[in-house]
């Protein structure tokens, strides 16, 4: 098959900046969101991180949109007219129907466009778990892999991306349904800091519970040691916030001193994923022995 050319395409609720994804050549589309009353669409009309967690730590609750059928489409189709192949890295479809809605723009467009080849990729991750995926797959594109070789890794990596985060507070993971109400009030009380994993599935699973944040943090890192691969110093690791860099440049500094890791890259938790988790959330993701 010729090498035609293609484009990588993301969203944001891979927490990739429209910088980052510019400086990589990723497509990167926005998901909206709703703050007190006003639209975003998370590209052009944003809130900054720090704004939007202010926002919410004085008690507002936004509310995100996902990407529709139609908004694929003709996102796709731009791409598409002027001859180019598509990969689509999507949210996990355990967390969101937007992998689902791309699915269905694809099948629409192929009727039109028989010739143009759409991957839509499953990541099984949000945030920087997603995003580090991207990543990847941008630097084998910028090194000159074909569109099939790209394909080909994408599986590999997501059955080697491991993802741990830590919420500050278990009142927002309680209104998205992931604990009970009486487990927050008593968790909030007892200073219970509950440290998650990004299953094989894509589903959010509690892995422990630790007193304190501290603690949180350095559960996280204990995963890295643990979980890492054998040998890290090329190892890209990702470490995100939901405004609380102070707390993020500790895990950076934690991750460098334990393991050696030199690429580590810190990144704001945006409005998607921060919706839902909350300020004060921290999350890693890096490659592992195992998913």
């Amino acid at each position: 098959m010729e090498n035609k050319p293609f484009v990588i395409v993301t969203d944001t609720t891979s927490d990739i900046t429209a910088e980052l994804a510019k400086k990589l050549g990723v497509g990167l589309m926005g998901i909206s969101y709703n703050m007190e009353g006003e639209e975003y669409d998370g590209l052009d009309h944003v809130l900054t991180p720090e704004v939007f967690y202010q926002k919410m730590r004085e008690g507002a609750m936004p509310q995100t949109q996902q990407i529709n059928p139609d908004q694929f489409y003709r996102y796709f189709k731009v791409r598409a007219a002027s001859g180019l192949d598509i990969i689509y890295l999507a949210f996990a479809s355990e967390l969101s129907g937007t992998y689902n809605n791309a699915l269905t723009a694809k099948e629409d467009l192929l009727q039109e466009y028989p010739d143009i080849r759409i991957e839509v990729f499953d990541t099984k991750s949000a945030s920087i778990g997603e995003g580090l995926q991207v990543y990847l797959a941008a630097q084998m594109q910028q090194r000159g892999a074909s569109y099939d070789e790209i394909v080909a890794s994408l599986e590999d990596t997501r059955n080697h991306l491991t993802t741990y985060f830590t919420p500050d507070d278990l009142f927002h993971l309680h209104r998205g349904g992931r604990v009970s109400k009486a487990t927050a009030i008593v968790g909030s009380m007892l200073g219970i800091k509950p440290v998650l994993h990004v299953s094989d599935e894509g589903k959010l699973l509690p892995v422990g519970k630790v007193r304190g944040r501290k603690a949180a943090l350095a559960a996280m890192v204990d995963a890295l040691v643990e979980l890492g691969q054998e040998n890290p110093a090329d190892d890209i690791v990702m470490v995100g916030h939901g405004g609380c860099k102070e707390d993020a440049e500790a895990v950076v500094r934690m991750v460098k001193e334990r393991t050696g890791r030199k690429h580590v890259m810190l990144f704001d938790i945006g409005p998607c994923i921060g919706a839902h988790s909350g300020p004060g959330t921290i999350d890693i993701a890096f490659l592992g022995t195992k998913r």
